[in-house]
């Protein structure tokens, strides 16, 4: 029987962070990952296989390579089963494989809802699996009329590249929230997003929901719960996904509320030397330490180097799932951290929020000087931040992700309006009008009115 100190299951975004960053703090051990495809996407870069990008090797993760250069043996197969008593997984080859410590990062897969008619040809889950989204492309090309399931950012960026790929193309998106990315975003900036997909010529088609998928072998429309049917040769759904908890649940490890594995804040599950990252583990808000159903990438490598540091010294510790957004619609970034006004205000909070906008560049006759706006949401009562959003210009997208440090580090108000913020004329806003200092002095004079 093969042996190995540790083994990741899993070789997307938290399998590949888990396994690099054992192999980074404990040089002295054998690792193995088993990843049961050759080449795995990059997840985020679905939607733009279909346009931008035009290919599926070119979004592929270099799964292997990263391996190689960090002396990690790599296994192409499935495990069939976990003992976790004896310590040992078999493979459905019948390979028998002994660890000391496992880490399961098995991903997430696509929802399909039971709706009649889901079996129809041309009628896609967004499946991570290069194979999978190399067929549907070349199938795709051809078709003319696009609905998309979902509103949220693989279903809005689905639809805009679908355009990029065919400008003639008719393209609908059903939503069954108000607007479009509401999960995520106040109902202004949904409304912004909204617009620059009609703008697109993009059809939206909110507070809507599928009954059923009409044809005769190829799909060929939608038919709504208010009566109506869509025309459609092409149908995507982009409703989420849900842990790939099989593999754990049969090795006998308990599951958590938000249908994930469960684990502690060390990532370490119910079974003392397994520990479970990304996707397929259960979550927790930040805020409230309350279940989270958030799975995102920037989640999952966080997990990883948890669990992957953890497999010998329980230490690093997940403080709980922020949640930190952004994609590009229309040639404007929309982005968002922490709590939305409507999350916070649902969560208990009363809040104090700010917004500023000025141009990202100084003067702002500077080349690509573009306006971005920036909402802060403070908690009432103890003045720290608590979620932001971005929107404008394309360095909102890392502008995002500072707002993110602050509410990881729980910054106050008077914190951020005291930040020193390096700016150049030619790569940020003026140091006068910078959007996040300023957007937290004007809730600072809201909190000095109370």
């Amino acid at each position: 029987m093969k042996f190995s100190h540790i083994i990741v299951i899993g070789g997307s975004a938290a399998g590949v962070t888990a396994a690099m960053t054992a192999r980074k703090f404990y040089q002295d051990k054998s690792i193995i990952m088993i990843k049961n495809v050759v080449n795995v996407p990059i997840p985020c870069g679905i939607p733009y296989i279909f346009g931008t990008i035009d290919s599926v090797d070119k979004n592929a993760l270099p799964t292997n390579k990263m391996m190689t250069a960090n002396h990690i043996d790599v296994l192409e197969c499935e495990v069939a089963s976990i003992d976790p008593k004896r310590k040992v997984l078999t493979t459905t080859s019948g390979q028998d494989l002994g660890y000391e410590k496992l880490i399961l990062a098995n991903g997430s897969l696509p929802i399909i809802p039971p709706i009649k008619g889901i079996d129809l040809k041309h009628v896609y889950p967004i499946v991570k699996n290069l194979d999978h989204l190399r067929k549907m492309l070349e199938e795709i090309k051809p078709l003319k009329s696009f609905v998309i399931i979902g509103g949220g950012f693989i279903g809005v960026e689905m639809a805009e590249e679908i355009k990029k790929m065919n400008p003639e193309a008719h393209v609908t998106i059903v939503e069954m929230q108000d607007h479009c990315l509401q999960l995520v975003y106040d109902e202004d900036l949904s409304a912004l997003a909204e617009q620059a997909l009609l703008d697109q010529g993009i059809k939206l088609e909110t507070k809507e929901t599928v009954v059923e998928f009409v044809g005769h072998g190829d799909v060929e429309g939608v038919v709504l719960k208010s009566g109506r049917t869509i025309k459609a040769d092409c149908v995507i759904l982009g409703i989420g996904a849900t842990p790939n908890t099989k593999l754990a649940k049969e090795a006998g490890l308990k599951l958590g509320p938000a249908r994930g594995i469960e684990v502690d804040r060390y990532m370490q599950t119910s079974e003392e030397d397994i520990f479970a990252c990304g996707d397929v583990a259960d979550k927790i808000s930040f805020f409230d330490g309350k279940p989270s159903s958030l799975r995102l990438a920037s989640i999952a490598t966080t997990e990883g180097r948890i669990a992957g540091f953890n497999t010998y010294k329980l230490q690093r510790e997940f403080k709980g799932a922020i949640g930190v957004f952004s994609t590009y619609i229309g040639h404007k970034v929309f982005a968002a951290a922490g709590l939305t006004v409507r999350d916070a205000i649902a969560k208990g909070y009363q809040i104090v929020s700010a917004d500023s906008e000025a141009v990202n560049r100084h003067p702002g006759c500077m080349p690509n000087a573009e306006n971005l706006k920036v909402r802060l949401v403070f908690d009432k009562q103890t003045q720290i931040l608590i979620g932001g959003q971005v929107y404008g210009a394309v360095t909102g997208g890392e502008f995002i992700n500072v707002i993110a440090a602050l509410i990881a580090s729980k910054a106050k108000a008077e914190d951020i309006v005291l930040f020193q913020a390096g700016t150049h004329p030619a790569l940020t806003a003026s140091p006068v009008a910078y959007q996040l200092v300023t957007a937290a002095e004007s809730a600072l004079i809201q909190f000095n009115q109370l």
